[in-house]
C-alpha cells in the first residue's frame, strides 16, 4: 500500500485541501494583504503538520487550526516588519450565485461596501463579525477560538454591528443623497 512517507504526505495535502480556503479567508481578513495571508496560512500548516502529535482534542481540529492562524496573525501585526508596512489592499472576495447581470451588480456593489466597510472595523470587531456571519460559527465558538469570553463576543458583535450599520447608513445616505 503506502509507505510512511507517502501516508505522511497524503495526510497534508487532506489537511491543505480541508482547510485551506477557509484559513486563507480567515487570514486575509486579519491582514487584509493576500502574500501575507498565504505566507501565514503556510506557516499555520507546517506547524500544524511538525506538531500533530501535540493536538489533545480538546475541540475539532478546525477550531485549532483557526486558532493557530488567529495567533499567527496577532504575530504577524506585533512583528516589525508590519509595523513599517502600509496596507493598501482593499479586496474581498464573496462567493456569488448565477444571478441577472443587475442582480449581480448590485449585489457586488453591496458585497464590495460591505466587505470594505467589515475591513475598516478595528480587529477586535472584525474577527468576531468574520467568525458569526462568515463562518457561523457560535458565540461558544468564538470564544473558544479567540480565548476570551461569551460576554465578550456578545459585546463585540453587538459594538461591531451598530458601527456597521452606522457606516452602512452613511454610504447608502450618501449615494442617495
Amino acid at each position: 500500500m503506502f509507505n510512511s512517507e507517502e501516508k505522511l504526505k497524503l495526510d497534508f495535502e487532506k489537511m491543505v485541501d480541508n482547510y485551506g480556503e477557509a484559513l486563507m479567508r480567515l487570514a486575509f481578513t486579519y491582514v487584509k494583504n493576500r502574500q501575507v495571508a498565504e505566507d501565514i496560512v503556510q506557516d499555520v500548516f507546517i506547524r500544524a503538520y511538525e506538531k500533530i502529535d501535540d493536538f489533545r482534542g480538546e475541540s475539532s481540529y478546525q477550531t485549532y487550526l483557526y486558532r493557530m492562524t488567529v495567533n499567527r496573525c496577532h504575530d504577524h501585526f506585533r512583528s516589525w516588519s508590519f509595523r513599517n508596512l502600509i496596507f493598501s489592499d482593499k479586496n474581498f472576495n464573496y462567493k456569488r450565485q448565477e444571478n441577472s447581470v443587475e442582480t449581480e451588480m448590485l449585489s457586488e456593489t453591496v458585497h464590495n461596501v460591505l466587505g470594505e466597510e467589515i475591513l475598516s472595523l478595528p480587529l477586535k470587531y472584525r474577527e468576531v463579525i468574520v467568525f458569526h456571519y462568515y463562518k457561523e460559527y457560535s458565540i461558544n465558538q468564538i470564544a473558544n477560538i479567540l480565548a476570551i469570553s461569551t460576554n465578550t463576543v456578545k459585546t463585540r458583535l453587538r459594538r461591531a454591528k451598530a458601527k456597521l450599520k452606522e457606516k452602512m447608513s452613511d454610504k447608502v445616505g450618501d449615494r442617495n443623497g
